[in-house]
């Protein structure tokens, strides 16, 4: 081996000398070095956690604290006018069952809701369609079928409530002019017309939100599929039927799990243009709750159809993302 003034050289395939240790291996849980880990992490972004209390501390009262209230209320007869609640176990549930009121106001969510949000969807999916193409104007056109999106929804409810008059409407004023009929209508106050009327604005009022969500997914379809699709001979109506609704499956169900969780939610519109008449047949589940609560103070039971509501929408979710996945595989 070559030296160097007389000192040994280092071979060269030598090996770093490893650091030795004192023989010691260290026992202490694996879980908390990871908390201590996590406390350091914490403490050294404190401010980070400060900026974000305020609105930890809002959604901690009003949203986790009032969930697990609202629960416990529904064990109890909570009248807030009467001091004496008593726990009365599963009574209101079994109310519930009983209630036909409550019944009535379930069937009329679901009528509304298997109406509107077909509707919706389905006319926002053609003006979308249409307002895809290159004309003229088409970004005007986009803004005038989405302003009913962003216009509070009380300002719209009452202009419709002023256009179903039965007096001095303007769908009587021009249905009577064309001698569609023969005499006005009770548009709000037919017990046969009443959901149908207040379907119809809610659609108008929904179309343009389906349109732009539509009008993404149209736009992010890429064109060469359009363009392989035309090479092999396939019409607008194929095209539209084998690539452009395939594509826009994740469109279609984002719309349809929100149109049916706002449409059981509905409450705005019957709230100022019916008032859940005539003969309860516009009494949604959401009105229905709102009478409970405020108007007949039974608190308790209120938080009893508040939770059977999540209850529905959570496994009606469930099963539109359970469906999804079974034709995605």
């Amino acid at each position: 081996m070559a030296t160097v003034d007389g000192r040994r050289a280092p071979a060269e395939d030598a090996r770093p000398v490893q650091p030795r240790t004192s023989g010691h291996i260290s026992t202490e849980p694996p879980t908390r070095k990871h908390r201590r880990g996590i406390g350091w992490r914490m403490r050294r972004n404190w401010d980070a956690y400060l900026y974000l209390a305020p609105g930890l501390l809002l959604f901690s009262v009003f949203t986790v604290f009032a969930l697990g209230f609202a629960f416990y209320l529904t064990f109890h007869e909570w009248n807030i006018i009467e001091p004496d609640r008593p726990f009365i176990g599963l009574e209101n549930y079994r109310d519930m069952l009983e209630d036909e009121r409550f019944r009535r106001s379930v069937y009329n969510t679901m009528y509304f809701t298997g109406a509107s949000v077909p509707l919706t969807m389905l006319i926002g999916l053609g003006v979308a369609l249409l307002l895809n193409q290159p004309l003229r104007g088409r970004g005007i056109l986009r803004t005038l079928y989405f302003l009913p999106v962003v216009t509070p929804f009380v300002v719209v409810a009452i202009v419709w409530k002023w256009l179903y008059n039965g007096d001095f409407g303007l769908f009587n004023y021009y249905l009577l002019k064309t001698h569609l009929i023969d005499e006005p209508l009770l548009w709000l106050a037919d017990k046969n017309l009443a959901m149908p009327a207040v379907i119809l604005m809610s659609v108008w009022g929904g179309v343009g939100f389906s349109m732009v969500v539509y009008l993404a997914g149209l736009q992010s379809i890429p064109e060469e599929l359009y363009d392989a699709a035309k090479v092999d001979g396939a019409g607008a109506f194929a095209r539209l039927r084998y690539v452009t609704i395939p594509m826009l499956r994740p469109t279609t169900l984002f719309l349809l799990v929100m149109g049916i969780i706002g449409s059981f939610q509905v409450f705005t519109q019957i709230f100022v243009m019916t008032s859940g008449g005539p003969v309860d047949r516009t009494t949604t589940m959401v009105f229905y709750i709102y009478e409970a609560a405020f108007k007949f103070y039974e608190m308790g039971y209120a938080s009893t159809l508040a939770y059977v509501l999540f209850a529905m929408l959570f496994v009606f979710t469930l099963i539109q993302l359970r469906l999804y996945r079974r034709t995605n595989t």
